[in-house]
């Protein structure tokens, strides 16, 4: 890889990590860490194809409580530049996604040790918010900070200088029935991220929009545009009907809900 190509990767992994953390810019989800190590690298059709499918993944993690999700950042940005080094484009995809779930573990642990580093971090924040030094308490957050996205660009960087030969013959030595397996298990996760989040927005209301999109789909003359055409159609058709059962037709909100739980959730509001 070039100089220019790995100073991209390191600027796109460094966001990853903080995003990490801060959640406000969504660097840190496959789609866009993915697609972003594509276009620096220049191959960014694959790499979409494999951001998409490591986001149907990551769907399905979520920290709970005490436990924390795998890490999606590392996945994402290792997975990605693993598949440019590969140079097989659209066909290393699945050994890829194979590949990104013992990284996001590997994530894991890395997000640990550097959650374990930051609690001295914390304490010297601490000492000095009661002398009241805000330049201290400001520099002490941009280290903590730092150290999240550096969990994530020193790993991306280290594999862009391993040779694409390499990658390759590594790549080509696993077994067959192991990447199957592991590509077989990355889609049977696809499945169960997407399960739960229908099962936390499926609602008496939602259902048949669920059923007839799910039918439309399956229409292969039909592009995403056209679905999403539909699904707007569908969704102002929807509120219209709401808002003229609740408003006596002319839409407003005067009348009663009717039978929309979540209008009446708002009107509560």
């Amino acid at each position: 890889m070039s100089t220019i190509t790995i100073i991209g990767i390191f600027i796109v992994a460094l966001l990853a990590g903080l995003e990490g953390i801060l959640d406000e810019f969504q660097f840190h989800q496959p789609i866009v860490a993915c697609t972003l190590i594509g276009i620096v690298s220049g191959d960014p059709m694959p790499c979409i194809i494999l951001g998409g499918t490591l986001q149907m993944i990551a769907l399905g993690w979520a920290n709970i409580g005490a436990a924390v999700a795998p890490d999606a950042a590392l996945a994402s940005v290792a997975s990605a530049i693993i598949l440019i080094q590969s140079g097989q484009g659209a066909a290393g995809i699945s050994t890829s996604i194979a590949i990104a779930i013992p990284l996001a573990v590997a994530g894991l642990f890395l997000t640990m040790v550097v959650r374990t580093l930051s609690v001295p971090i914390v304490h010297r924040m601490d000492a000095a918010a009661e002398k009241g030094n805000m330049g201290a308490m400001d520099a002490w957050q941009i280290i903590a900070l730092a150290m999240q996205g550096i969990r994530i660009a020193i790993p991306a960087v280290a594999l862009c200088f391993i040779p694409s030969e390499v990658v390759q013959s590594t790549l080509q030595s696993i077994p067959a029935w192991l990447t199957d397996g592991m590509a077989i298990g990355g889609g049977m996760v696809v499945a169960v991220g997407y399960a739960m989040v229908i099962n936390m927005i499926a609602t008496a209301e939602v259902w048949p929009f669920f059923i007839i999109g799910f039918c439309v789909a399956a229409l292969s003359n039909l592009t995403l545009i056209s679905l999403g055409a539909i699904a707007m159609a569908m969704v102002m058709i929807y509120l219209r009907l709401t808002s003229g059962n609740n408003g006596g037709g002319n839409g407003g909100n005067s009348g009663g809900n009717g039978a929309d739980p979540l209008g009446k959730i708002l009107d509560d509001y």
